[in-house]
């Protein structure tokens, strides 16, 4: 059951149902997840995932459901997500390459695990260059980047869509349909 956030103008979530906010960084190693408080006001680091890239097909032909997308679903159950973005990693230009494909795919794959929870993709364009930035500010070496540079661009790409939720009283990017 979702209940609605203060729906006065201008308030926390202008009447998007209340829940956690769950961010996501497709790698072609690794997965980066971020969460959010039931309001949707801050993003902070979960955990990195490691990738799973051969999707074995059940008897019936659909994709079965990899280890990496059970981890994201039973966060999504034990969080009560109301929303799942993912990263579309577009190039500069705006255009879509292979990175942009397998983005998509994944998060077919998650829509279907996640259901009805609502799954999202949104542009996430210069977000490991930002988050290598603002750990290297942080004092972190580039060699311990790697532990946790998946989960901070996941933070970016959660934190930009709570932003867009707060400032327009919708839910940001692109919905996947199942």
């Amino acid at each position: 059951m979702s209940v609605p956030l203060d729906d006065a103008p201008g308030g926390p979530g202008q009447g998007l149902p209340r829940g956690a906010r769950l961010g996501v960084d497709v790698g072609k190693a690794r997965i980066g997840l971020a969460g959010s408080d039931p309001d949707g006001l801050v993003a902070t680091p979960v955990e990195t995932i490691p990738r799973v890239l051969d999707v074995p097909r059940t008897s019936d032909g659909t994709p079965a459901v990899t280890a990496d997308v059970a981890r994201i679903a039973a966060e999504v159950d034990e969080r009560l997500a109301a929303v799942v973005y993912i990263g579309l990693p577009r190039h500069l230009s705006g255009s879509e390459g292979a990175a942009t494909a397998d983005a998509r795919e994944f998060a077919g794959r998650l829509a279907v695990a996640v259901a009805p929870v609502e799954v999202r993709l949104v542009d996430e364009r210069m977000t490991t260059v930002t988050a290598h930035a603002q750990l290297r500010s942080a004092g972190r070496r580039t060699k311990k980047h790697r532990s946790v540079i998946d989960q901070a661009a996941a933070v970016i790409i959660l934190q930009s869509a709570l932003d867009v939720e707060r400032a327009a009283g919708i839910r940001a990017g692109e919905h996947v349909g199942v």
